[in-house]
């Protein structure tokens, strides 16, 4: 895969055009303890600690937020923060993504509404950042850090970097604290933890697949680099494993494995130009994977499966994958 796709699947929440997240360790939330890569050791429990309103609150990875008081004017650069107002039952004052349309967010009328920050993913304009008045600025820490500067003493920035969907519990957690939206965010962990007792409860041995791209260049994700395809060693067999950011794996590979069920990503540099299993069908190999002969290629929502994130997202992904492995 190309190093530009490789660098921009990097911030897209781990996936917007093709590449790879850097790797980062995780957690177990219910231990405490480093969580095996794969993540299907530890059965995961349905128990949600209560969490306490407060000012300020030290995240996962050591980032401390500090408010005068509970922030009500949120701008998110990243899919992840639009997710847990979501579910806090909040909506951002301004956003740059476009997970918010999907029914199970606001639906696309609510979230025309949402005004959109120029500026794109990479490089969202600072200006209008401000032009918002935010009590506080939520994005993406290898993307939006250098943000930083412009936006202090004048509002305050909160950069995160999920690599695990513990991270993600942990991001609603502390900002279901600052904003006061205590129940509402023990309501949604609860909800995700759920979701993800049961499909263990019923997990599949079926070989699963997720791949992403928009050509024939695909990537494959990895639950070391991919949060959602964390998800997946819990839920089915999935023999993936991170080769790094100049690795990747081959068709000939995949067809080796004998796929039963593959979820497809397709990322688009700009207009949509169509979907990546239509692409890939075009090799003679690709006709030879199960999952394509047994008519189980399906296309996913990438602003979901690959930007979102956060437990609304990942319960989605969850209730999707688990229906296909049935």
């Amino acid at each position: 895969m190309p190093r530009t796709a490789l660098r921009v699947r990097r911030w897209a929440a781990i996936a917007v055009l093709g590449g790879l997240l850097a790797g980062c360790g995780t957690e177990n939330a219910d231990s405490g303890k480093p969580a095996a890569a794969a993540g299907a050791e530890a059965r995961t429990t349905t128990e949600v600690r209560p969490i306490e309103a407060a000012t300020r609150i030290t995240d996962a990875k050591g980032v401390t937020v500090s408010l005068p008081k509970p922030p009500e004017r949120i701008v998110c650069l990243v899919a992840l923060c639009d997710d847990i107002l979501v579910e806090l039952g909040m909506t951002p004052t301004a956003t740059n993504s476009q997970v918010l349309a999907h029914p199970k967010f606001l639906g696309k009328e609510k979230a025309a509404r949402i005004p959109v920050v120029p500026g794109g993913f990479l490089s969202p304009e600072v200006e209008a950042v401000l032009s918002h008045k935010p009590d506080l600025v939520i994005g993406l820490e290898d993307t939006h850090g250098k943000l930083a500067p412009a936006l202090k003493g004048v509002t305050a920035f909160w950069p995160v970097q999920p690599g695990s969907w513990q991270d993600s519990v942990g991001y609603l957690r502390d900002l279901a604290a600052l904003t006061g939206r205590t129940a509402q965010g023990e309501k949604a962990e609860k909800t995700f933890r759920t979701r993800l007792a049961e499909a263990e409860e019923r997990k599949s041995d079926k070989t699963a697949l997720i791949i992403y791209g928009s050509d024939e260049n695909f990537g494959v994700a990895t639950p070391e680099t991919d949060v959602a395809a964390g998800l997946f060693p819990k839920i089915s067999h999935y023999p993936w494993k991170s080769r790094g950011v100049d690795g990747s794996y081959s068709l000939e590979e995949i067809l080796a494995r004998d796929v039963d069920v593959l979820f497809v990503e397709t990322l688009s540099f700009g207009a949509p130009d169509g979907k990546l299993s239509d692409k890939l069908a075009k090799n003679p190999l690709w006709s030879r994977i199960p999952a394509v002969k047994n008519g189980k290629v399906i296309e996913v929502d990438s602003e979901v499966w690959a930007k979102g994130r956060g437990t609304r997202s990942l319960g989605l992904v969850l209730d999707e994958a688990t229906a296909a492995l049935r």
